[in-house]
């Protein structure tokens, strides 16, 4: 089939100017501003049970339909023990137990946190991110994430959070660049 003389400049010119716009939008488009940890994080005070408000969906907790919480404890090594559990579709609770350490000084709010067995702990690719984004002053509501926004969780001392509260965080991760739009709020009874 042959294409008309004009048609075919038509669509060359139609594709040509398409890919030039998206050049220009890529080189104009603004990177995103690094994730920023709150200033400090006295770890004996962030101990203790944590329950899962909202999350960003992930691969590791699809099985988990709500009473997701997260348990934090001192190790003799200095260390932290996590247990993190939830109700799963047929009523079962589903745990994990794991271990996070601090990445720098003492009251460094980033963590490392891993859930493969303790002889694998020398593999970085078993580590993951568990950086604290925001804390309010009396230790009640956190947020969490890591430096490439690729997870978000929202929690409290509480299971059920004050939704004035809420939506200042909401405010607070949208001026951090996350997209709160694909939070997911977690039940809890």
């Amino acid at each position: 089939m042959k294409i008309p003389y004009s048609k075919l400049a038509i669509s060359l010119f139609v594709v040509s100017t398409f890919l030039m716009q998206a050049k220009a939008y890529s080189q104009t488009a603004v990177a995103p501003t690094p994730v920023k940890t709150i200033a400090s994080l006295d770890v004996p005070r962030y101990l203790g049970t944590w329950y899962e408000i909202a999350k960003f969906p992930n691969w590791f907790q699809k099985k988990c339909v709500g009473n997701t919480k997260a348990v934090y404890a001192l190790k003799a090594d200095g260390n932290l023990q996590v247990l993190n559990s939830c109700k799963t579709a047929n009523g079962d609770t589903s745990s994990a137990e794991g271990a996070a350490k601090q990445i720098g000084a003492k009251d460094s709010p980033k963590l490392e946190v891993r859930f493969a067995p303790e002889w694998l702990s020398f593999l970085p690719l078993v580590w993951g991110d568990y950086w604290v984004i925001d804390l309010d002053a009396q230790y009640q509501v956190a947020a969490v994430s890591d430096p490439k926004r690729d997870y978000l969780w929202i929690l409290s001392r509480t299971p059920q959070m004050d939704p004035r509260v809420y939506e200042d965080l909401l405010m607070r991760l949208q001026q951090q660049q996350f997209d709160v739009r694909k939070l997911e709020k977690t039940s809890h009874n």
